[in-house]
């Protein structure tokens, strides 16, 4: 049987960070160099909605469409309440053993419904540091969680099945935390920080 993991510590980790986002942060850079806050939370709405779809198998639009050639989604109308509610929708969906088995799709490819809740998890994990960092916010991450992150991006080392999805990978001491040690594995610098305002 494949083993499971429980992307619920990250799903509710991210959501407690949307009610402390305020209107005039969604301008503002992230760790991800080609998004702001608000490309951000447009990505986290299309992934948080693909990657449950590919759980339950619900093969379709959300889970063909190419994240780096689709139009975000827009933050219309409670866009917090709406990202809060797929995500734990995305946390729900993958505690089904049947989420974890045979091949599902997301982003496009096709591949085993083990690897995609991997995937998944990664992809909330690191993003919630994003946001975090961006909007000024604490994150710790779980260590279940971070952990599987840290597995996931480890087997990834070959710069040329990096490009496309993770930076270069940042040296870190080894005794680095496990959060540094993931977010440095995707190619963000740990210690990122917004740039200062610039003066008048």
């Amino acid at each position: 049987m494949t083993a499971m993991l429980d992307l619920e510590p990250p799903t509710r980790q991210v959501a407690l960070l949307l009610d402390n986002i305020t209107d005039d942060q969604l301008s503002a850079p992230t760790p991800c160099e080609s998004y702001s806050v608000r490309d951000l939370l447009g990505h986290l709405l299309g992934l948080t909605a693909a990657f449950r779809d590919a759980a339950t198998k619900t093969l379709g639009p959300s889970t063909q469409a190419d994240p780096s050639t689709t139009a975000l989604p827009p933050l219309a109308g409670d866009w917090r309440g709406r990202l809060a509610q797929q995500l734990g929708e995305l946390a729900e969906a993958w505690r089904d053993p049947a989420a974890w088995e045979g091949m599902t799709q997301a982003g496009g490819i096709t591949f085993p419904a083990s690897e995609a809740g991997r995937v998944a998890l990664n992809e909330v994990l690191l993003h919630g540091w994003d946001l975090a960092r961006a909007t000024g916010q604490a994150y710790t991450g779980d260590e279940a969680s971070l952990r599987a992150s840290i597995a996931l991006l480890g087997r990834s080392m070959d710069p040329e099945d990096r490009e496309g999805m993770f930076g270069p990978v940042v040296e870190v001491p080894e005794d680095a935390p496990l959060l540094d040690r993931a977010v440095a594995l995707s190619g963000r610098q740990p210690s990122w920080s917004p740039p200062a305002p610039s003066k008048p």
